[in-house]
């Protein structure tokens, strides 16, 4: 009982084809249908509108959303990349707080007599060196 004997290798190229064009089609349309919702330009209506066309008539409604709003889908992409990055960089910044907030932290460790001077200028002077 030879299954895959009986299955060609065109068939299996082809199916394989296919599988990866649904693949595509599946993730293109989970794309603009992310656009259409994330959408701040336009109204609830304007966007039922598009969600309908692109039900009715998958392939050409995605195929015009994606002519039509090209340049829109672009620059909201980078946008929230941009915001994205802003946000993760605000992040870092807070928690590894840099030189100035290790030396800070040093100075109110300093000035409520836990460390002495020497210790303070070593943190101090560890902490300039790293940055």
């Amino acid at each position: 009982m030879l299954i895959a004997a009986s299955y060609p290798f065109l068939d299996v190229f082809w199916t394989m084809f296919i599988f990866f064009l649904f693949f595509i089609w599946i993730m293109i349309l989970f794309r603009v249908f992310g656009d259409i919702f994330r959408r701040h330009d336009i109204g609830g209506g304007a966007k039922t509108l598009w969600v309908i066309f692109v039900i009715i008539l998958p392939f050409l409604g995605v195929l015009i959303y994606l002519l039509t709003q090209n340049e829109g889908m672009t620059q909201r992409a980078m946008e929230r990349a941009q915001e994205q990055q802003g946000e993760m960089d605000s992040y870092v910044r807070s928690v590894a707080g840099g030189a100035a907030g290790e030396i800070e932290r040093a100075k109110s460790l300093l000035d409520s007599g836990a460390i002495t001077q020497a210790e303070f200028d070593a943190i101090k002077a560890k902490a300039l060196a790293n940055s």
